[in-house]
């Protein structure tokens, strides 16, 4: 008997998702659970390093997810669409809340390779030697190193679940030898997952990991798609700027008319962007009138 042998290609279209096998619900033994991650993770790791994928937007993508997700677990009320709201028409000196906050931690932490010089900036309550102490408490493969930075930080900010979970994506990320971080733990970690100590912790991350995965490779294939039809309908485009903004819009997910500075006026960049969803390569976020954010 032979298989057909699947390979990953450089095409929007064909990008694979996990195997069924992998993603099978129901293993309890630890050894079983540590495969189904590691299978899972081993397959994004290909699909991160197809080029049709936009990485930048995959990235913002997720991390608005795990800002969601954070939110959500201290209990207070915000969903996705008001972090983007609170971030994106924030005014000049304004404060985004804490929920806010939250949400552009996680944005700053995805958009460029973190450091602990990066990680101290965006928060200055951390020492830089403390930081490094967490991502170095790590010891074997990356998901058990990842925990053990998670858990780290828990024993000694229990309250501050978004800075133990961001630390532990970093260690995930340097673990794989990413440039930067891709959140997963946050995705698929619940509050009463990080209650957990040592083994327990491991296991939940295991499994957090392996929904993570699932998600992140449909939506990697998702936005290869949607940026393909974008990067199709760009030459019909003849605004001044248009590329710069196109560019935008690869990178970000979501943009609010005003943030498109290569075209000549506000005005301008309304119509721009009504005309994208016109040709069917973006998508209006808010379903308001006005103060509308617009995403690939």
């Amino acid at each position: 008997m032979t298989f057909a042998r699947k390979t990953f290609t450089d095409d929007a279209g064909t990008i694979p998702r996990i195997p069924s096998w992998g993603t099978r619900e129901g293993a309890e033994a630890p050894e079983d659970v540590a495969f189904l991650s590691g299978a899972a993770l081993n397959h994004l790791h290909l699909v991160l390093s197809i080029e049709d994928v936009p990485h930048a937007l995959l990235r913002e993508r997720l991390a608005s997810a795990a800002a969601e997700a954070c939110v959500v677990s201290t209990g207070r009320p915000e969903r996705a669409g008001d972090l983007r709201d609170a971030v994106h028409f924030l005014q000049p000196g304004g404060h985004p809340g804490p929920a806010g906050e939250i949400y552009m931690l996680w944005r700053q932490a995805v958009e460029r390779p973190v450091t602990v010089k990066t990680l101290h900036r965006a928060r200055p309550e951390l020492a830089p030697e403390q930081i490094a102490a967490w991502l170095d408490a790590g010891q074997g493969a990356p998901i058990r190193r990842a925990a053990m930075a998670l858990e780290a930080v828990l024993k000694e900010r229990p309250r501050d679940g978004a800075a133990a979970l961001l630390l532990g994506e970093v260690a995930l990320a340097q673990a794989l030898g990413w440039s930067h971080v891709v959140p997963l733990l946050a995705l698929g970690l619940t509050g009463s997952d990080l209650r957990c100590e040592g083994a327990a912790l491991r296991l939940a991350c295991h499994r957090a990991i392996t929904a993570a995965a699932v998600e992140a490779t449909r939506q990697a294939a998702d936005l290869a798609r949607r940026a393909s039809v974008l990067r199709t309908v760009s030459p019909k485009l003849r605004a001044k700027g248009a590329d710069e903004a196109v560019a935008l819009f690869l990178t970000r997910d979501a943009v609010a008319p005003t943030a498109l500075t290569s075209l000549r006026s506000d005005r301008a960049a309304r119509r721009f962007c009504d005309r994208l969803v016109e040709l069917g390569a973006v998508r209006e976020l808010t379903g308001r009138d006005t103060f509308r954010l617009y995403g690939v």
